[in-house]
């Protein structure tokens, strides 16, 4: 069974189409990535999973529950846990004292064991929590109940780098017992690492769903040349190439130690650009993945922005 299923999902505000259409599923047992900046229509769409508002039109299920079914989304949300990007918390209470109405609520049967790993300070009052020491707060609520699938609203806003990298840890190991997770984001290097398949949407739109290597792999690679002698641009100005730089190093020095630069993505065989270079004395060469903001930007920007 898939753990979350849209299809057609609409919804509409006046003249604004915040979900156009959305349609594709999320297996049981992955962590996908949900990704656009913001307005673009991501929060809306966990709102909507949630019953939190209602479609204009289209359909979705969680854990093959309507969402427009009040009585059988109820019955859904007792196996969801669901971090939103503000908690919302009531300020003038401990932490102490929201943890344990929640647990009045959904149950707290891993509660302990998330407080030694995120450790919130439960003795202070909300309003004077940091945004850091808040999202703890809201993780713990997230998995305290233990659920089946968990749904979250750029999770790591104000964590810093090591709380990043334990619940970063925490949720790999999550997804190994069998928990799905749909993680909202706009951090692109956090989806690197966290996520099996991506979606990105764009002014309520999906763009496209593919699993992170195959996104990695359509961006090429970058390409870094130091060479020791001019290479004539004709050499990489060919299909594939993109984004090309070039510079002369050194150029008021010795010329035997001067060296031209050249930096450019390339998508296709790299050992036809090799070929190219083979005449010539290279320095340096080093080939890297792609930024994934890179693929970020072919969604998202325009033709001359690519």
């Amino acid at each position: 069974m898939t753990a979350i299923e849209l299809e057609g999902l609409t919804k509409e505000y006046d003249e604004v189409v915040a979900n156009d259409a959305l349609t594709f599923t999320v297996e049981t047992g992955e962590i996908f990535g949900f990704l656009g900046p913001n307005g673009a229509g991501k929060t809306t769409t966990i709102r909507l999973l949630l019953g939190f508002i209602s479609p204009t039109a289209g359909t979705a299920q969680v854990l093959g529950r309507d969402v427009t079914d009040e009585s059988a989304l109820l019955e859904a949300k007792r196996r969801i846990g669901y971090l939103s990007d503000e908690p919302g918390f009531d300020e003038g209470m401990t932490g102490n004292a929201i943890l344990n109405l929640h647990a009045s609520i959904k149950g707290d049967s891993r509660r302990e064991e998330l407080l030694e790993l995120f450790d919130p300070p439960l003795d202070r009052r909300v309003r004077e929590y940091s945004q850091g020491n808040a999202r703890k707060l809201g993780i713990v609520t997230a998995f305290m109940h233990d659920p089946e699938l968990v749904i979250l609203d750029e999770p790591t806003n104000g964590l810093d780098p090591l709380m990043r990298q334990r619940f970063a840890d925490f949720l790999r190991a999550e997804r190994q017992q069998g928990v799905t997770v749909f993680f909202s984001s706009h951090n692109l290097s956090e989806v690197r690492r966290l996520c099996d398949r991506v979606g990105i949407i764009r002014e309520g739109e999906l763009v496209t769903i593919e699993p992170v290597d195959a996104l990695l792999r359509r961006s090429g690679k970058v390409i870094r040349i130091r060479s020791a002698d001019p290479i004539p641009i004709d050499i990489l100005e060919r299909a594939g190439v993109h984004d090309l730089e070039t510079s002369v190093s050194n150029a008021d020095a010795d010329p035997s130690t001067a060296f031209t630069e050249c930096v450019f993505t390339f998508t296709g065989d790299i050992n036809a650009v090799l070929e190219g270079l083979s005449d010539h004395e290279l320095i340096d060469l080093a080939v890297e993945e792609a930024p994934l903001e890179d693929v970020f930007m072919r969604f998202y920007g325009g033709e001359d922005d690519v």
